[in-house]
């Protein structure tokens, strides 16, 4: 159980969330206006913070901060040593809000013998258009279970070089579905490691790494991140482009961009240029892509696990006003495609509005496009241009997956 000094601070970080603020925002700004906290220290607080917002509906509202926060951790190491000690039911009530239910659709559990005994090991599914499955008692419950764990924390090394960098770190481990990727299991800052600062890894979720992976860029190639954000999926690229050809990653926000040039630096990648783009059917530039990724924004459900606090500042009226943005953004992106051009779309979330739902009206309305396999999909998968990437099959971030080609 931390000491009183961590509850003190998560207590008065719990008190500066507003309603527009998600936690781990208000947690950088604290941690910024309290420099001389030291990693471990900041570690502590920002675990109990999040521990909070996973047993946040068991704890009593008329209770002190402190209290309830004690109470949540309590909760946690009783669900950590006995993950059933809670039950499924009650996980369902109280883990997630009511609305997500008529939004979800679980792929059916892997039979024992495609399972392994890792979660990183299990293989990817695809979704049936049309055909959506149905949720089996033991897959909503293993989701549930994986919302309410400590998240994994996952590294992307440079191109062949994940066994070299594992040893260097010591605490990795590897995964069989993405080469570069490594589970990070030691306690050290990442960040003041000479690795990280001489530009050997990524912080990269796996689900985000298999974006990377869906995409397949080739060297020579010209790309567009058309919502690259910081740039963690454009460096992917870059790099799987063997730092040849072009990309353009385009954003609406300048300081976004700013940390993309930053982080590329020091990566040493080259075979991009920014711009500002908002979204609208302006487009930033006339060029004709041999692929485009739009890693849209959306409700991110598939980072609940990681962002806890997100469950409970997220509503129905969000996922409908996303789902039209990210129809907008597939709209105007389409026409840049060269012959033969591939367009991927990812997002962080697992509802139904955002994921098939936008797919089909987008396929619908461009017969000028057809599927495209993604090369992530399991063999034989019922659709194999769509994947949905489930926590509890990845021990990662949810994702849904799906892609396009251009008809010559």
């Amino acid at each position: 159980m931390p000491d009183q000094a961590t509850l003190n601070h998560a207590a008065q970080i719990l008190a500066s969330i507003t309603a527009d603020q998600r936690a781990d925002l208000a947690l950088r700004f604290y941690f910024e206006a309290h420099r001389y906290l030291q990693p471990p220290a900041k570690r502590e607080i920002s675990h109990t913070v999040f521990v909070y917002f996973r047993w946040r509906s068991w704890l009593d509202p008329k209770a002190p901060p402190q209290k309830r926060l004690a109470h949540a951790l309590t909760l946690h190491e009783r669900f950590t040593a006995d993950p059933k000690a809670i039950k499924a039911e009650t996980l369902a009530a109280l883990a997630v809000p009511a609305w997500l239910w008529t939004e979800l659709e679980f792929t059916p559990v892997p039979s024992p013998e495609s399972r392994s005994d890792s979660p990183s090991e299990v293989p990817l599914s695809g979704t049936k258009e049309g055909s959506p499955q149905k949720a089996s008692p033991s897959a909503k419950a293993d989701f549930l279970r994986q919302l309410q764990r400590d998240p994994a924390l996952w590294i992307r090394a440079r191109p062949g070089t994940a066994a070299a960098l594992a040893k260097s770190l010591f605490a990795c481990e590897r995964t069989a579905l993405a080469p570069d990727a490594l589970r990070f299991t030691g306690t050290q800052d990442l960040f003041r490691t000479e690795q990280f600062t001489s530009g050997q890894f990524e912080i990269q979720d796996l689900a985000s790494q298999l974006v990377g992976l869906a995409c397949a860029p080739q060297p020579g190639e010209t790309w567009w991140d058309a919502c690259a954000g910081e740039g963690g999926k454009t460096l992917h690229l870059a790099d799987l482009m063997a730092n040849k050809g072009l990309i353009w990653a385009t954003d609406r926000h300048p300081k976004r961009l700013d940390t993309l040039k930053r982080r590329a630096g020091r990566a040493k990648l080259f075979n991009y240029r920014t711009a500002l783009w908002d979204g609208s059917a302006k487009l930033p530039t006339k060029t004709k892509f041999d692929g485009i990724l739009v890693d849209a924004p959306c409700s991110g459900v598939g980072t609940w696990q990681r962002n806890p606090h997100a469950r409970w500042a997220t509503s129905p009226d969000d996922v409908r006003e996303l789902a039209a943005t990210q129809l907008a953004l597939l709209n105007h992106v389409a026409g840049s495609l060269k012959p033969g051009g591939r367009l991927v779309y990812s997002v962080c979330t697992l509802t139904r509005s955002e994921t098939t739902a936008v797919a089909d009206a987008f396929a619908a309305a461009h017969p000028e496009l057809e599927p495209h396999a993604l090369p992530i999909a399991a063999p034989g998968a019922p659709d194999p241009a769509r994947v949905t990437l489930w926590p509890q099959d990845l021990n990662a971030n949810g994702m849904f997956i799906a892609a396009w080609k251009r008809k010559k």
